[in-house]
């Protein structure tokens, strides 16, 4: 696995710092989408290339969370 997205090899305060990039870039993302789908002219390709973009974040921000709240099995 790549060393840039092993989770196992980072701090829980790089992984906070992380989330929070990530998150912010997710809510970007999605306020970039919503402009473009307002605009009539929005490029599809464009659109289609920054919501695959979104989904990824979105796996990364699960997979980080995941790592900093582990489910507690009771």
């Amino acid at each position: 696995m790549n060393a840039h997205n092993d989770l196992s090899m980072k701090t829980d305060d790089v992984l906070r710092v992380e989330l929070e990039v990530f998150r912010r870039e997710h809510r970007d993302l999605d306020e970039a989408i919503r402009a473009m789908q307002a605009a009539s002219t929005a490029d599809q390709l464009t659109l289609q290339r920054l919501k695959k973009k979104k989904l990824v974040l979105k796996d990364r921000i699960a997979q980080i969370e995941d790592r900093l709240l582990p489910d507690i099995i009771a």
